[in-house]
């Protein structure tokens, strides 16, 4: 009885916390799938009757998306890639120098709302006339996929035994060839942890690019933003837009749940 009693407090209690964004995502497929009259009827209506898909149609038709989806994949690719040649080399240097001050730093910089850095690379890029490129984008990208990947590989590289390191440079490795073929083989699961979360958090930003971008160089949550108008809300085409820009993290996040459960898990570990 009580081991039924904590099976049904366990379900329920993840269905309180889980109800609510699943109702909220529910609504907005159902709102994308909606004419504009059923979108503001009251009582709401739920069930589109009959379905439509001239939101998605106007979101393409009014924007620019297939560019806006060809500069997320430049800036959020190149931010990832730039991110892992940078994060996993600086996280292994701080977990084998055991340089806690450096560790601090980084999750400080982690931590540090992303829009705290906007005026001073704004200016910063507005003096060297970066101001509406791709390049500019994908630096500042860096400041939050950087430590990011950082701060993961650091858990990572101090569970990897350092004597399996002494062992390859007694039989002549250099301290790069202990890195490359022994630590970091064992840290991969790091490396793909951090790079799906980094790519997560880089997709999703939003005032880099409405800042920083110029009329060709937006990302794709700047559809989204281009949906609303000073005249009225367009629920349908926002609704259409979100679940768009939504949809490649909801796919990267549903096929590699287990990697980025287990990898953090793992990464949680310490020896000791």
């Amino acid at each position: 009885m009580t081991r039924l009693a904590k099976k049904f407090g366990f379900y329920a209690s993840v269905f309180v916390l889980v109800s609510p964004a699943v109702l909220v995502f529910l609504w907005m497929i159902s709102l994308s799938f909606k004419n504009e009259l059923d979108n503001t009827a009251f009582p709401p209506v739920f069930i589109p009757d009959p379905p439509t898909l001239k939101n998605y149609i106007d979101v393409f038709a009014q924007n620019n998306f297939a560019l806006y989806l060809w500069n997320s994949i430049l800036v959020t690719g190149g931010a990832v890639l730039t991110g892992l040649a940078v994060g996993v080399p600086a996280g292994y240097g701080i977990a084998r120098g055991k340089a806690t001050k450096f560790a601090i730093l980084i999750l400080v910089a982690r931590m540090t709302p992303a829009l705290s850095y906007l005026i001073p690379l704004f200016l910063l890029f507005q003096m060297t006339g970066l101001v509406g490129t791709i390049t500019a984008l994908v630096i500042t990208h860096l400041v939050i996929t950087i430590p990011i990947i950082v701060w993961i590989m650091i858990g990572y590289f101090e569970n990897v035994p350092i004597e399996l390191e002494d062992a390859a440079r007694i039989d002549g490795a250099s301290t790069w060839q202990a890195f490359r073929h022994v630590a970091l083989p064992l840290a991969m699961p790091g490396v793909t942890v951090g790079g799906i979360l980094a790519f997560i958090f880089s997709w999703n930003n939003f005032i880099f690019s409405v800042v920083l971008g110029g009329k060709n160089s937006r990302t794709l949550p700047s559809a989204v933003y281009n949906s609303l108008t000073f005249e009225q809300i367009s629920w349908g085409p926002l609704a259409a837009a979100a679940l768009l820009v939504t949809l490649p993290v909801l796919l990267v996040t549903v096929l590699a749940q287990r990697q980025i459960v287990a990898g953090l898990s793992a990464g949680g570990l310490k020896d000791g």
